[in-house]
């Protein structure tokens, strides 16, 4: 394993230790009413009310000159000189493609201007993002100190409206404003994606959160379960949030050791993340339409959910207690699948080389082999307002099986740690060797093909390259003086009086020992209490999802929220023709499935649900993991964990 420090890995822009995201990261609650005050965001100000305005210069100095006007939700750029545009080009930079800001100074003594460089990932003709940075002169004093307090107004500024962060109505905007940065976990599976996973990391995710100021370490996994073992081990008091760059599994592993540690309650509202870098990215698809961002996948996809995790912000995230038939208990953040949809996703295992296309060749294959399969499903219908409602209200209730579909969506546009890299001086055990199967040997990292001088990007012939200039010297304490404590696999940080025992290494996957108690369900195996519904019969497919996406372009339910405390059930009935069937999946990339008329279909909004299989061979999947067949139930425990989201968007709205 190899660390690499600020030293030997440096971002594109100077790290700020002043900087921290938002509400959700710096400031973790430990109560439930805590929780909800820390998650409202401050008033909102009109997106048109102007913070600041200015005129800058542009490096090199001999450049056009410009007017700078900051809003809520924009950088407006007008030219002034040599002249000025009638129609400008890129004269609108919407904050939501700005990942961060820094400030720099030359290198040439003489020269007494402080320079703000703008990191942005605008969409091009073609609809994929691309990296620009924007450097801007303030030259308008006549000494060093005075420019640079003007530039370092400017970026505090623009880094409290990108985090969330208040700014004061009258008073002077100073980097004292800017709390510490935020330190992120991030664990990555280098084989996900296609093997694609770490260079994509390395290439955009990297320089992106180093833009941000973000402070990082990243993990690989090497192993199944490596994620559910690392994360027992943490002292989380010294992390702002876990984020795994990989596909649904990596979290799913994260998710369910948090709950499995004797403190599970506190360690379970530590905030999570995902960057898709996976075969399969539900849950980022979900993240990316909470955004407000078009459809995407591959790369674009990433970059967008980089961007939300750079703005920081957090969001209540429903979970599901899972109770298999041997009565263990697992927790999933996104659907349990029997039938054809667990088909495919165990099935197009070995086509996983071909990455998210292995989902649509198994889709396939699987529709040449259509089986249908007998069992019950029972459920326990929503007695809140259905998070998909039609025009008038909420689905109606009924005591039989339910065939109405939700309104249709509305229109969108289309061992030991092995590696890490860091940005913290984090004290981590050194293997002797390395294991065989991985990756090559982490390069020391130059992000963006350099250091920190900006003069290749922008300089000239004869000009001085720009070197960083932080807001305000690192104080006592900073993650750059104190040393965290060394990541280990062993038994978590626990509370003194605690008498339970640690978890035990050598726990099946799926599996939690702790979490909340299943109020709402009855033993398994015993009768269930009045008020559920029950249907029973041959099913093509039964699906109970928790977010809106099945897929990063498939919306399973077009209406589900990350905290609506409804767990969504989807079934298919025999007797559907495998065109219908298909179409019915061709429509999940519009989320208008339920608009399609289909008679098999059928939607139900609930709290618990049962599922009892009665073919005796079958495959049953939680978050796309294999699990044991046979009956199983499950019970929502809403807002039981918190999302890194970043902040709300419109969806079909994308600047």
């Amino acid at each position: 394993m190899r660390v690499l420090d600020s030293d030997s890995c440096p971002p594109p822009s100077p790290q700020r230790p002043d900087q921290e995201l938002t509400w959700s990261w710096g400031h973790r609650s430990r109560s439930a009413l805590d929780r909800a005050k820390a998650m409202a965001p401050p008033p909102p100000l009109a997106a048109s009310t102007p913070l600041l305005h200015g005129e800058f210069g542009s490096y090199p100095a001999r450049g056009p000159r410009f007017a700078l006007t900051l809003t809520p939700q924009a950088l407006h750029i007008q030219r002034l000189r040599p002249k000025p545009e009638a129609r400008p080009r890129g004269g609108l930079v919407p904050l939501a493609e700005v990942s961060g800001c820094c400030t720099l100074r030359s290198s040439s003594p003489s020269d007494p201007a402080a320079y703000l460089c703008i990191y942005t990932y605008p969409r091009g003709r073609r609809g994929g993002r691309r990296r620009a940075a924007r450097t801007f002169r303030a030259d308008g004093a006549a000494t060093y100190e005075e420019n640079r307090a003007e530039a370092q107004r400017w970026a505090t500024a623009l880094t409290c409206l990108l985090r969330g962060l208040p700014l004061p109505g009258d008073g002077e905007i100073t980097p004292e404003l800017l709390p510490r940065p935020p330190r992120l976990l991030l664990l990555i599976n280098p084989f996900g994606g296609r093997g694609l996973a770490w260079q994509w990391c390395k290439n955009h995710v990297l320089p992106m959160i180093s833009e941000a100021g973000l402070s990082f370490n990243l993990i690989q996994t090497e192993r199944q379960n490596h994620a559910r073992e690392l994360v027992q081990g943490l002292r989380l008091s010294e992390w702002d949030g876990i984020v795994t760059v990989s596909g649904d599994g990596l979290l799913y592993e994260v998710l369910n050791g948090l709950l499995d540690r004797p403190d599970w309650e506190e360690a379970v509202k530590t905030p999570v993340g995902i960057l898709p870098c996976g075969s399969g990215n539900a849950l980022a698809g979900a993240v990316n339409q909470h955004g407000g961002f078009e459809p995407a996948l591959g790369i674009d996809l990433l970059l967008n959910c980089s961007l939300l995790l750079c703005r920081g912000g957090g969001h209540p995230l429903d979970l599901l207690s899972v109770t298999l038939a041997s009565g263990s208990r697992c927790f999933s953040f996104l659907a349990v699948a029997w039938g054809f949809v667990s088909d495919v996703d165990i099935q197009s295992e070995r086509f996983r080389a071909l990455g998210s296309a292995r989902f649509t060749l198994g889709t396939m294959l699987g529709l040449a082999t259509l089986h249908t399969y007998r069992g019950r499903l029972s459920y326990l219908p929503a007695t809140v307002e259905s998070a998909s409602p039609t025009p008038a209200q909420g689905l109606p209730r009924a005591k039989s099986e339910l065939t109405l579909a939700p309104a249709p969506a509305p229109p969108v546009a289309h061992s030991p740690l092995h590696r890490s890299v860091s940005d913290l001086p984090l004290p981590l055990p050194q293997p002797a060797l390395t294991s065989p199967s991985s990756p090559e040997p982490l390069p020391i990292l130059s992000v963006n093909g350099g250091g920190l001088e900006l003069a290749g990007d922008w300089g000239g012939a004869g000009d001085a390259p720009l070197s960083p200039d932080p807001l305000v010297p690192s104080p006592p304490g900073s993650p750059k003086t104190a040393l965290l404590s060394p990541i280990t696999e062993g038994a978590p940080e626990m509370p003194t009086s605690s008498g339970l025992p640690p978890p035990t290494p050598d726990a099946p996957a799926a599996i939690s020992t702790g979490g909340p108690p299943d109020h709402l369900l009855p033993p398994l195996g015993t009768p269930l209490p009045p008020g559920w519904v029950t249907l029973e019969g041959d099913f093509v497919l039964m699906l109970a999802i928790s977010p809106s996406h099945l897929g990063a372009d498939m919306v399973a339910a077009p209406h589900a929220r990350f905290d609506d405390g409804l767990v969504h059930l989807c079934w298919v009935r025999s007797g559907i023709s495998r065109a219908a069937l298909l179409r019915v999946f061709l429509a999940m990339e519009r989320g208008s499935q339920f608009s399609l008329g289909c008679p098999q279909l059928g939607y139900a909004a609930a709290r618990a649900f049962r599922l009892e299989p009665l073919t005796p061979r079958g495959v049953l999947t939680v978050d796309g993991e294999l699990v044991e067949y046979g009956p199983l139930q499950a019970q929502v425990h809403p807002g039981l964990g918190t999302l890194l989201t970043g902040p709300p968007g419109r969806p079909g709205r994308e600047p």
